[in-house]
């Protein structure tokens, strides 16, 4: 294999270099969902409901508002007109459409009537249709102006929309250069890093283009994906050019050097490239079908990384190593770091320390206070202080839809009555409310009735203020459920934001133990076969998991809310795009060990491995800070720092912890290996 390839090198190249541009431009054709509702499962209560009002009713779930400051009720009723002739703007909803506003305000309901103004300031609610979130938002801040504000899920996905392309364009122009620097800092070339990122840059892009089979992908993987595939796969070159570089010495034909250069990287590249793809596979298992579409691009990616470092750098490398050799410099960092002797004398204070924490991590991790949507955009954008004034004026404020049987007005009047006693409910907006029971529906215009009945359902609107996401959010949407269930059996429907939201917690709450589990199976499958041990996949996986429990631990600690989906992702992400550290020591110790002692081989293996696991290390570290760093998404942002923390909190462990294990239990290894 290694000799064909050599031997058609031209061909090799040329072919890789032309997918890597057909793939630029395929990339641009491949949509981006913003929408994170469209990824729970189809079977799933608020997702059907969602699909029976759609075919019922011709408007949808408001998912935005606008506070104007300063305005009479008449002025609110033009400026909300104003709202209605934007094209792409429907269902617009104010006092008038939840009283009667001939009558003096003051003889209605107050709690009704501050829902949607007082103090001379009023809100608006209103629909702005799906993928025209970015063109409708500009049009309705021009209307609007700086003074007044607009908040709402739809200004979410436009604020997403805007920013994924430019912040992620933003890190990775921040990164390229840092990673450059760390790889100079860890090679004896100038040109080295550039061949480094030229095949992992040429399989990343190959992999954004093969995104056009999809049809679109979620604004997280077009985040996320193109970036954590670099910083795991860049390992994969640097093994295979240094064994190149070594093989060089011994003989003075390149190609030759590159056939034992491939031959003897090709079991470590595809161990390493097997556990990250495995581990990575299992988020495609996820219900919540985020985790899928993340997964697929990761295993996709991972995959095309090692046939890149496969196929295109050998052939690469042979065309164009005289560039290496041409901008060869001495050493600007050690490759031996002499800190085993220290590592060692820590390995009984380490063990203690880890043994002490690893289970309230366990079980702290589990307890942090979730977020299960998008979360809060930062204070510095406009829209997310925008919702903060909203919410600093009116308080929080979601719409629970429910849609019941149509015909039995009595028994709709009965619900509504006992959901306005709810604690966190202000108001009801329905037929029985807005009109009376005394009157049929069939004595008055479709233009009055249209918005309470359709031809199978009766919708009722309830404005609760205990927001769409956390635990009291979600105890008033069970509560709801219970009751509508109490009046109308299974015949009718609970949908909103967070109804929406409590159907994700359940899902990813399901999904959590599922995809830990296939991580940790199947990486101790591939760790099984590579060592031929029962007792080293034990080894590795404890000191990589420990990492993982500590670092989603301190949320819970610090009292911070975590977005669940990335608590979810980096569960499985961490461990299996860092528990490449671990297999790199093991490896080496178990080499060692056939000609030394435990003590001595475990020393030198940190002497010899520390540098090459740092530069891993650093490098995912800074792809995870920089993500976060730049991200104004909530979601991408966590991700971010929790995959920077992980891979920086996988290395100490790996450096310090795993070698106290190794010679705790060096005997059973021996023991139960073959």
């Amino acid at each position: 294999m290694a000799s064909r390839i050599l031997k058609h090198k031209k061909f090799v190249v040329f072919t890789f270099i032309l997918l890597a541009v057909i793939s630029i431009f395929a990339q641009f054709t491949v949509s981006v969902n913003y929408n994170l509702t469209e990824y729970l499962p189809e079977d799933s209560p608020s997702t059907i409901a969602m699909e029976v009002m759609e075919e019922e009713f011709e408007d949808s779930i408001q998912n935005a508002r606008v506070m104007i400051h300063d305005v009479s009720i008449q002025e609110a009723l033009v400026f909300k007109e104003k709202l209605n002739e934007i094209d792409g703007v429907t269902n617009v909803d104010w006092l008038d459409d939840a009283i009667d506003i001939k009558m003096p305000i003051e003889m209605a309901e107050e709690s009704t009537v501050e829902t949607y103004y007082q103090d001379d300031t009023a809100l608006i609610s209103f629909t702005i249709e799906e993928e025209r979130e970015v063109e409708v938002t500009d049009k309705i801040y021009a209307l609007i102006g700086e003074e007044n504000a607009m908040d709402g899920e739809a200004v979410d996905t436009a604020v997403s929309q805007k920013m994924t392309g430019s912040e992620t364009m933003f890190a990775a122009a921040i990164l390229i250069p840092i990673i450059i620097l760390i790889l100079v800092l860890s090679t004896t070339s100038w040109m080295e890093p550039v061949f480094f990122l030229t095949a992992i840059g040429i399989s990343v892009l190959i992999n954004l283009g093969s995104n056009i089979f999809l049809g679109e992908v979620s604004f997280i993987t077009q985040s996320v994906a193109p970036l954590l595939q670099l910083a795991v796969s860049l390992d994969y070159a640097i093994f295979l050019l240094h064994s190149f570089q070594d093989y060089r010495k011994k003989t003075e034909n390149p190609e030759e050097a590159m056939r034992l250069a491939m031959k003897r990287s090709f079991p470590a590249i595809t161990a390493s490239a097997s556990t990250t793809f495995f581990g990575f596979i299992a988020l495609s298992f996820m219900n919540f079908e985020i985790g899928a579409d993340l997964g697929i691009n990761l295993v996709k990616g991972i995959a095309l990384s090692y046939i890149t470092v496969i196929v295109f750098l050998p052939a690469f490398t042979v065309m164009f190593y005289k560039w290496i050799d041409k901008t060869r410099h001495k050493a600007l960092l050690p490759s031996k770091w002499h800190i085993g002797k220290f590592v060692i004398k820590l390995r009984i204070p380490m063990l203690i320390l880890v043994l002490l924490i690893i289970v309230p991590a366990f079980m702290a991790q589990s307890q942090t206070n979730f977020i299960f949507g998008m979360g809060e955009l930062p204070e510095n954008t406009r829209a997310g202080n925008d919702a903060l004034q909203i919410e600093e004026t009116f308080g929080e404020y979601t719409p629970v839809i429910i849609l019941a049987p149509r015909g039995d007005l009595s028994r709709e009047e009965q619900l509504t009555q006992e959901l306005r006693s709810l604690e966190n409910v202000t108001s009801t907006i329905s037929y029985t409310d807005t009109v009376s029971t005394a009157i049929p529906p069939e004595y008055l215009e479709d233009a009055v009735t249209d918005q309470f009945f359709s031809e199978n359902y009766s919708r009722i609107i309830i404005n609760t203020n205990a927001g769409s996401d956390g635990e009291e959010a979600f105890q008033l949407v069970e509560t709801i459920q219970n009751k509508t269930e109490h009046y109308y059996g299974d015949e009718a429907y609970v949908l909103g934001e967070s109804a929406t939201l409590y159907d994700t917690k359940v899902t990813v709450e399901r999904d959590n133990i599922l995809v830990n589990v296939m991580t940790v199976v199947s990486i101790a499958i591939v760790l099984l076969i590579s060592f031929r041990s029962i007792s080293m996949p034990v080894v590795l996986l404890l000191t990589i998991q420990a990492s993982v429990w500590v670092n989603l631990s301190i949320p819970y600690f610090t009292g911070t809310a975590l977005v669940f989906i990335g608590y979810l992702i980096i569960s499985t992400v961490q461990l299996a795009a860092t528990v490449d550290y671990g297999i790199l020591l093991t490896e080496d110790y178990v080499q060692n060990r056939k000609k030394m002692s435990a003590l001595e081989a475990i020393k030198k293996s940190i002497n010899e491995k520390v540098f090459s696991i740092a530069v891993s290390a650093s490098i995912l570290t800074i792809v995870g800070f920089v993500l976060s760093f730049t991200s104004t998404n909530p979601i991408v942002s966590d991700i971010g720092l929790l995959l920077g923390r992980g891979a920086l909190m996988a290395f100490i462990l790996v450096i310090c912890f795993l070698p106290a294990l190794l010679l705790t239990f060096d005997k059973f290894i021996r023991k139960t290996t073959w």
